[in-house]
């Protein structure tokens, strides 16, 4: 699994590692059970302080993405999110989405078109086979 991050981004490291983390889970590449790198671990690999995975995996953890125990560590949840708390959410994001790709001059026709293709370039992928990014069909 590769996880990219970019320290010139606006957005926060422990938010794109959280984004990374989602993207592998939705496209086979961390699989429900699968245990993460310790926080340790994985904050070596990327090169970043462990509370920045530590607060990645707290996010992740407290959205229901993965759960954590003493004995085995940080695992993949084997029961996503799901119901009104999962909706309230995707809802937020999506508003959003919409309102950045209304700026941005793109008509609902055109936004909804690059959500389903999104959504299929991540939900029809064998398990185990990555892509650069959710939309690179």
């Amino acid at each position: 699994m590769l996880i990219r991050i970019d320290l010139q981004s606006d957005v926060p490291l422990y938010l794109q590692l959280r984004n990374e983390l989602v993207l592998a889970i939705a496209a086979g590449q961390l699989l429900p059970g699968q245990k993460l790198p310790s926080v340790r671990q994985l904050a070596g690999q990327l090169g970043v302080n462990a509370m920045t995975v530590q607060k990645s995996y707290n996010l992740l953890k407290a959205q229901g993405f993965v759960v954590t125990d003493r004995k085995r560590g940080t695992v993949v949840s084997s029961t996503p999110p799901s119901g009104q708390a999962c909706c309230a959410q995707l809802q937020d994001d999506l508003a959003l989405l919409a309102a950045q790709a209304g700026i941005g001059g793109l008509s609902q026709r055109e936004f909804l078109q690059l959500c389903a293709q999104c959504y299929r370039s991540i939900t029809q992928k064998p398990a185990g086979e990555g892509g650069d990014t959710p939309c690179s069909s």
